[in-house]
């Protein structure tokens, strides 16, 4: 801002390597191309290229000398024509059509407005009109579409269904929030708008998707799968985790980071909503092959973050060991130290303290509250149970037996550890010693421990396991139906969500209908 204009759209054309010839003229050249008028001709051929031929017809010339040449054809042409009627200027032999003219102002325009300058736009007939009183349209081959017909959910989200029906995991988060937001989507004066805001907030700002190739080690090349989805900026820059997994795609992450939008402006600090990670599966995985890896994606990973435009942090398979290993590739790259462009570092090298802790203490700490508020009651003695052994189980664990309460199971990926009489203090000690230090399985711990594994189970599928409050810290849609009917069955009275959208939809229908029990979903509880 505040530079001559022509500098600006010199720095863009150069970026996007733009052929100024489709704007000035309806045959297709080259950029470094540029037809002379004949009297021009001659005074040219002293500076053309090495190797050129002085009789050559099209010279080639500065970017910066064409765009300035494009600029003041433009302007002299109006001028001109304003005055006498012709046009007698420089760059064509004779004078171009109305037609072109108008396309080539309208692109400049265009360009105008994507570097920023703040230009007016005057009112273009375009070929393919969008109408403007539908600002949230989507565009399928040139057609607009609205998906703002509606009052209703399930019809104004009509259009986002039928663009997403791929990624069923999105789609569900999608519908979760709306049907949150119903009574603003109904309001008679500014539902429209919430409407509007909301489908507007349902497209990330920008998707990154790039490859990761990587070598294990037996010297053999493998190549995952990385992506960074920066969903919102509005509040401020994108935060959100990265996460390590063979079920990661795009579909998965636009879930996840739209769910981080609402969770990170629930804690009133000026945060966007972000997420990313790889399809690559950290288990059974060499020290030196994740090292190797993670150093890999954050080659790619740093050209695109930075502590004022986005910070991610852990999620499911990036602990403090992968985050270390990311940390220190993005200070050999950037020659910064210090930089906040990760968080979940460890406290020797920017770290702070509580950090592992904060996701699960805070699940239990808003549980805590509601207990004694809604239920007149604290949580000595109470039964709960635990699913998942990650960050957010395992120091939702270490809280419940800080404050008294029994914690009857924790549980992975290959089956649950049940605790019928509670966790021990030394249980708990053995499972981080086994998750953060050896990296096993809960499976390895079944003779080690006062608690019973089972096989392939889950907190929420054995029949005889006593539950008064869950707290599901797994992953996303680990209680259906099913599960939410049985722990209603078992007298539960409420349910804490520490995982991102753990409970299915049908589930939540479930709970809806038992009104009394207690239900506070992850973009509150974290």
């Amino acid at each position: 801002r505040g530079a001559p204009p022509f500098r600006s759209i010199v720095l863009l054309l150069a970026t996007l390597n733009l052929r100024l010839s489709s704007i000035v003229t309806r045959r297709r050249r080259p950029l470094t191309h540029l037809t002379l008028p004949a009297r021009r001709r001659q005074d040219a051929s002293a500076s053309t290229i090495q190797g050129s031929s002085p009789d050559r017809p099209h010279k080639v010339f500065g970017l910066r000398a064409r765009v300035r040449e494009l600029c003041n054809f433009a302007m002299n042409y109006q001028s001109e024509k304003k005055s006498n009627g012709k046009y007698s200027g420089p760059m064509r032999t004779r004078a171009p059509s109305k037609t072109m003219v108008e396309r080539g102002s309208r692109v400049l325009l265009i360009i105008f407005v994507f570097i920023n300058l703040q230009m007016p736009i005057p009112t273009v007939k375009a070929r393919n009109p969008i109408s403007t009183t539908t600002p949230m349209s989507t565009v399928r081959n040139g057609n607009p579409q609205s998906c703002t017909n509606s009052p209703k959910v399930n019809g104004f989200l009509d259009d986002l269904r039928s663009k997403y029906q791929h990624q069923p995991v999105f789609i569900q988060a999608v519908e979760e929030m709306a049907l949150s937001l119903q009574p603003l989507f109904d309001d008679p004066v500014e539902g429209e708008f919430y409407r509007k805001a909301f489908l507007y907030l349902t497209e990330p700002e920008r998707m990154i998707s790039f490859h990761v190739p990587w070598m294990d080690d037996e010297g053999n090349l493998r190549v995952n799968r990385g992506w960074r989805v920066e969903f919102s900026s509005a509040l401020g820059p994108y935060k959100g985790g990265l996460r390590f997994h063979p079920t990661v795609d795009d579909g998965i992450l636009k879930f996840l980071g739209f769910e981080q939008i609402f969770k990170n402006a629930l804690t009133g600090l000026p945060l966007g909503g972000g997420k990313g990670g790889s399809d690559f599966d950290p288990k059974e995985k060499s020290e030196a092959e994740i090292r190797r890896f993670c150093e890999s994606f954050m080659t790619q990973l740093c050209r695109y973050v930075d502590a004022a435009t986005d910070v991610p942090a852990g999620d499911i398979g990036v602990g403090g060991r992968e985050i270390g290993y990311m940390y220190g590739q993005y200070k050999r790259l950037s020659n910064k130290h210090g930089e906040g462009v990760l968080t979940g570092k460890g406290k020797l090298y920017g770290g702070i303290e509580l950090r592992p802790e904060a996701t699960g203490f805070g699940t239990v700490l808003i549980a805590q509250h509601a207990i004694e508020d809604k239920l007149n009651r604290s949580f000595e003695g109470s039964r709960c149970a635990v699913s998942g052994s990650g960050n957010v189980a395992q120091y939702a664990a270490k809280m419940l037996l800080d404050v008294g309460a029994k914690v009857v199971s924790m549980s992975d990926s290959s089956g649950c550890l049940v605790f019928k009489d509670g966790m021990t203090e030394d249980d708990w000690d053995k499972i981080i010693e086994a998750k953060q230090v050896k990296r096993a399985r809960l499976c390895v711990l079944d003779d080690s421990v006062s608690g019973e594994y089972v096989p392939g189970g889950t907190a929420w599928s054995i029949p005889d396991l006593q539950v008064e409050f869950a707290f599901p810290c797994a992953t996303q849609n680990e209680i259906d139906a099913k599960g939410a009917s049985l722990l209603m069955k078992q007298g539960c009275m409420g349910v804490f969500e520490g995982a991102n959208l753990p409970v299915t939809a049908e589930g939540q229908e479930v709970l809806r209908k038992h009104p009394k029990v207690l239900y506070i979903p992850g973009k509150a509880t974290k």
